[in-house]
């Protein structure tokens, strides 16, 4: 077995599933930390580090939504994929907004599971002092590094979820053009569907938030059509 050295903090009440996707991701090479409800599970995030979190919606002691709350106090970007059941559609929605970066419905496949976090593991995050550091776009008066997950404006720095840096990323590669919603899900998320269309109202609503003090910066939306990114853009 080739271990990929990264560490995955997975969070499922059901101890058979709980078992079942521990065993397959630690066969796929991670390093997999697991617990059973919400309290123990912010006490070893806190003591340790993830490359990425996987949370159940309904956990005992501590629930998915306050659990991945007080994970944002204390990590913007780490990447968390919520585990929804299919019956509870608007826990897609509610996740994304607090500061979830994705979810899988169950029942999923460990395919599918392993697609995503592939995906979101894919780069290695490096820090903004990197000199390594080489996709960079200055976006009105902010710079956006975007393998940092970093937007810094006057010494003010927001570090972004994977998914805002994502989507940004995609906005700055075409911006001033008209974008189409299925277009934008495919490129950001892999899909297209319902729940990930409303899901991208959430981010688009975060990046206008973060990018509101530059009058300059606007992302249109085209009703019926999709969005346009209107910025002055330039790329070292």
């Amino acid at each position: 077995m080739n271990y990929t050295g990264e560490k995955i903090l997975l969070v499922e009440d059901d101890k058979t599933l709980n078992f079942i996707v521990k065993d397959n991701l630690e066969q796929a090479g991670y390093i997999v930390t697991s617990v059973e409800d919400g309290e123990a599970a912010i006490k070893i995030f806190e003591s340790g580090k993830f490359s990425i979190c996987l949370l159940d919606v309904m956990l005992p002691k501590k629930d998915g939504f306050t659990l991945a709350k007080e994970i944002r106090q204390t990590d913007d970007h780490v990447p968390i994929i919520f585990l929804t059941a299919k019956s509870m559609s608007e826990d897609k929605i509610t996740g994304l907004t607090i500061g979830g970066d994705d979810y899988i419905t169950k029942p999923f496949s460990m395919e599918e599971l392993l697609l995503k976090i592939r995906i979101f593991l894919k780069r290695s995050l490096n820090t903004i002092d990197s000199v390594n550091e080489k996709n960079f776009y200055k976006v009105g008066h902010f710079n956006f590094y975007c393998d940092s997950l970093v937007l810094d404006a006057n010494g003010e720095r927001k570090t972004l979820t994977y998914k805002e840096a994502e989507l940004l990323r995609y906005f700055c590669e075409n911006s001033n053009k008209v974008l189409s919603r299925s277009d934008i899900l495919k490129q950001v998320w892999g899909s297209d569907d319902y729940y990930l269309g409303r899901s991208l109202d959430v981010f688009i609503s975060r990046l206008r938030r973060y990018l509101g003090s530059d009058e300059r910066i606007k992302i249109l939306n085209l009703h019926g059509i999709g969005f346009r990114f209107n910025a002055p853009i330039s790329r070292s």
